[in-house]
């Protein structure tokens, strides 16, 4: 089969999806677009700041397409390409867009706080008190490893290194041009892609040669300073020009794909079980996170994107929207290695230190179809990726703040009020586990956690629109789904850390379950409660 066909069908997929779902879920959600968002409504001009459409959509895109839609889909791939085409596809359409928008939307009716705040209303203070101890250990998790695999680019590529930093002093110039000047958007943009390409060409020619070590602290310090200022400032216009870079290599791929045409070789099916990952259900629902549902997705709808949305109708293009265009991203992935047979993407996956190099390589082999020189290309990739590295790392550390800050609300109300104190909790621990390198230790348990948060925040929305009045199912249906994958993967855990005398993580694996179990069963408790009545959400069904 050519690759050229599947990525069109995907494609065409794709698009359908978001015309005729999108419209379902948001006839379900009950968008109302002159209902006044918490952006407007609680503007503080730091964290709540009404954002416009193509911002928003490159801030939300550039947090959540960090490296997972590139490692999972080329790490599952050994199970041959057909499984991960169809979990990305299905999972993108009925799974990870259900999970995103439905979190956006339930975040802005409660003044666009964290999924947390929706478990303390509808399920309890149990509830919102273990889901925001789980995420503040899961971004802690997430800051720590990014800060390491950042650093450990930069070493690798200090190519990259240079442009990053140049890429920083040019969105905080952007940012000021374009909401203190009022300068126009288009044209800033236009200036701003040139001044990027430019970052590029100086990064090449002039790489950035620290130590490990150093580049640890560099970001710590740089991940402090990111999660306080105004997200105009800098959060905004980064990822709104990072995304062009997204954007640009996947067009630069898909047009190289159309012009190679390269045929498929790999296995489309290798088989059930593969000796280093385990059983492919539930491991390929657990490996593939970003590229069809992760439940950092849920984080960043309800804490930096809820906070920026103008207006209501703006969430299905934002966040389901951005969700299958990540699942597009994931189809590129798997075609930057299906061009290989088995025996060469295991070899290329060894040979260049794991799936970002392996990515690169096949996007640069593609570009190179359109004239680019294929060293270029390929660095050109390396770049980006490691940019998205970059991007998830501070706004990973921000909602964490939030967390911080929403666990201590009516607690610690001094904690709750002092933005640097509350990111410096979650950098301590990050910092600590960066520096450790301990990090390699607890990895496996990250995917189920991930994973486990996507199943969490499904159920949350669930009882919420249970609550009030609205059929759910089509959010019930992939919870009990993602439910069943994360016990299954926990168990799977369990047993496989037990067996090899490892404890610390067969423990962490027996504490997820149970906190899983706890939650089902408040919802369960609180749905047999007395129902009220919400009019933010309109029982169309």
């Amino acid at each position: 089969m050519n690759f050229l066909t599947l990525m069109f069908i995907c494609g065409v997929i794709f698009i359908i999806a978001y015309f005729t779902y999108g419209k379902f879920l948001e006839r379900k959600l009950g968008i109302d677009p002159n209902r006044p968002t918490p952006a407007h409504t609680m503007h503080d001009g730091v964290d709540y700041v009404p954002a416009k459409k193509p911002v928003l959509l490159g801030h939300h895109y550039a947090s959540i397409a960090g490296g997972g839609p590139i490692v999972g889909p080329i790490t599952a791939a050994v199970f041959g390409w057909l499984p991960a085409v169809l979990w990305v596809v299905i999972g993108s359409i009925f799974v990870g867009g259900v999970h995103d928008y439905s979190s956006l939307q339930a975040s802005i009716r409660h003044k666009a706080q964290s999924i947390g705040a929706v478990i303390k209303e509808y399920i309890g203070n149990r509830g919102q008190i273990l889901f925001l101890l789980f995420s503040i250990s899961a971004l802690i998790l997430i800051v720590g490893v990014f800060v390491i695999l950042v650093a450990d680019t930069f070493v690798a590529v200090p190519q990259a290194a240079t442009a990053s930093m140049l890429f920083l002093g040019l969105a905080i110039l952007f940012g000021f041009v374009v909401n203190q000047l009022r300068v126009n958007l288009v044209v800033a943009t236009i200036f701003g892609m040139i001044a990027m390409l430019a970052s590029v060409w100086i990064g090449i020619n002039y790489p950035l040669n620290l130590s490990a070590t150093t580049w640890v602290w560099i970001l710590l310090i740089y991940a402090y300073v990111a999660s306080v200022l105004p997200v105009w400032v800098l959060l905004q216009p980064r990822d709104y020009l990072n995304s062009f870079l997204l954007y640009g290599m996947m067009v630069g791929a898909v047009l190289g794909i159309i012009i190679a045409a390269p045929a498929i070789q790999m296995d489309a099916y290798t088989g059930f079980y593969d000796e280093n990952l385990g059983y492919l259900f539930p491991i390929l629902f657990i490996t593939i996170a970003c590229g069809a549902i992760s439940g950092f997705h849920s984080l960043v709808s309800s804490g930096t994107t809820a906070k920026q949305l103008d207006n209501e109708r703006s969430g299905k293009f934002i966040t389901y929207g951005g969700m299958l265009l990540e699942g597009f991203l994931a189809i590129i992935v798997i075609g930057s290695i299906a061009y290989l047979t088995q025996a060469e993407y295991a070899a290329r996956l060894a040979e260049l230190g794991g799936p970002i190099g392996t990515f690169a390589a096949g996007i640069g082999y593609f570009m190179s179809h359109w004239g680019i020189a294929e060293t270029t290309a390929t660095t050109f990739a390396a770049l980006t990726a490691s940019a998205f590295l970059f991007t998830t790392l501070d706004s990973a550390t921000r909602l964490g703040r939030y967390a911080v800050q929403e666990l201590a609300d009516q607690r610690v109300p001094a904690l709750a009020k002092n933005i640097h104190l509350s990111t410096l909790i979650v950098l301590i621990g990050a910092g600590a586990l960066a520096l450790s390198g301990t990090w390699s230790t607890v990895w496996p348990l990250f995917g189920s956690a991930n994973q486990m948060l996507g199943a969490i925040a499904l159920l949350a929305v669930s009882v919420w629109l249970i609550k009030k009045g609205v059929k759910s199912y089509f959010t019930i249906i992939p919870m009990v789904f993602m439910f069943i994958v994360t016990l299954s993967a926990l168990v799977v855990l369990i047993q496989r850390n037990f067996a090899t005398g490892n404890y610390f993580l067969a423990i962490s694996a027996i504490f997820l379950a149970v906190l899983c179990l706890f939650l089902i069963m408040e919802a369960w408790r609180s749905l047999s409660a007395t129902k009220d009545e919400d009019t933010t959400v309109k029982a169309d069904s």
